[in-house]
């Protein structure tokens, strides 16, 4: 290994497969990751809804975060078990949800790895997706708008864009992996 953050790679790769997605973007929890999900459809896809359906039932970090997006939140009365879609956008939030070829095709499907879930990364989470653009956008944006998280010299890491700082730690990863084959 060249690096400690290989072990990030190596735990989205793992959780990838499992899950049937084409990729996998560790974040730092999955309240950050339904964020940079609605940021993306907001100011990349320009998905304009008006208001994004919530169910009312759910943890209040996701309402949070569409409207830090910029979106309008409507609750509705919607029973759901493990996971749900949120409203029109392909946003589906899987806190509670973690199984063997669960991914949707075309959404950008955000799971937690918080102390309480069935994986557990100690906090964490992750964006599941099969576009590549959002891909390589959500990599960019989890680390200040940097192109990667391998550099050592922080001074010659070049930023292109503003992002948020919102990655997983090599440690998390470990933690994960290591829970992912107790499973």
């Amino acid at each position: 290994m060249k690096t400690v953050w290989e072990n990030v790679d190596k735990f989205e790769e793992l959780i990838a497969n499992y899950a049937g997605s084409k990729y996998g973007i560790a974040i730092d929890s999955c309240t950050n990751a339904l964020f940079l999900s609605f940021k993306y459809c907001k100011d990349v896809l320009k998905l304009d809804d008006w208001f994004v359906e919530i169910p009312k039932q759910t943890y209040i970090s996701v309402p949070m975060q569409a409207i830090n997006a910029g979106y309008k939140v409507k609750f509705i009365d919607k029973s759901w078990s493990g996971s749900y879609k949120l409203g029109s956008l392909p946003i589906i939030d899987s806190a509670q949800r973690f199984g063997s070829q669960m991914y949707v095709d075309g959404t950008f499907y955000c799971l937690s790895f918080n102390f309480k879930k069935i994986l557990s990364t100690g906090k964490g989470g992750m964006i599941l997706t099969d576009n590549k653009d959002a891909y390589e956008w959500f990599k960019r944006m989890r680390y200040d708008g940097r192109p990667s998280i391998y550099y050592n010299d922080m001074m010659h890491i070049p930023v292109n864009e503003i992002g948020y700082h919102m990655y997983m730690t090599p440690e998390q990863a470990v933690m994960g992996i290591q829970n992912f084959y107790t499973l």
